[in-house]
């Protein structure tokens, strides 16, 4: 009998393969990977507690149908979307979905990562009517667009504002400060 030695690519596809079926403990959680082939997940737990959740990463091509999928099977309160802009790596902006099974006493975030030249995730206010502001606050600080949004307008700047305050690499510059005649400079 001989000893077959794989070549390291295909050694290494294998071993992504047989991390990729490895699914979560929580039933719930696992039945919402049999359709999502590239989504992957980490079992993580905050800080000062021993409360674990899981983080689920999905391809922006999945991320309305994943979300979909994770309310059909449980996760139907919708507790956040939030936007990351991690300047340094790409993709460069993270949009995130915090979803909570009362039943199952779970929380899962679901999570994907777009480029900075196409800064755009697809809407899940069809899925989550509660997405709505959250969605307009990423549009108007971060610059993600999210098409099929019913109304994707500024929420927290003033409508001729140019740029995204968030973006790491957005200008801070300097608001001059007048003082009221008569005071004393110090």
């Amino acid at each position: 009998m001989t000893d077959e030695i794989m070549p390291p690519e295909e050694s290494a596809a294998e071993e992504r393969d047989s991390v990729r079926r490895a699914l979560p403990e929580v039933a719930s959680i696992a039945s919402l990977f049999a359709a999502f082939e590239d989504a992957t997940f980490e079992v993580r737990s905050y800080a000062s507690s021993d409360v674990r959740y899981h983080t689920i990463d999905v391809p922006v091509d999945d991320w309305v149908a994943f979300a979909r999928s994770a309310k059909d099977v449980g996760f139907d309160t919708f507790v956040d979307l939030a936007a990351v802009d991690h300047f340094a790596d790409a993709p460069r902006f993270e949009v995130a979905l915090n979803l909570i099974s009362m039943v199952e006493k779970e929380r899962i975030i679901i999570s994907t990562r777009v480029a900075y030249d196409v800064a755009s995730v697809p809407t899940v206010t069809d899925v989550f009517v509660g997405a709505n502001f959250y969605e307009r606050e990423a549009y108007d600080l971060f610059g993600i667009d999210f098409p099929g949004h019913p109304d994707l307008t500024r929420i927290l700047m003033p409508d001729d504002w140019e740029g995204h305050p968030l973006r790491k690499d957005y200008d801070i510059g300097a608001v001059p400060v007048e003082f009221k005649a008569g005071s004393l400079d110090l």
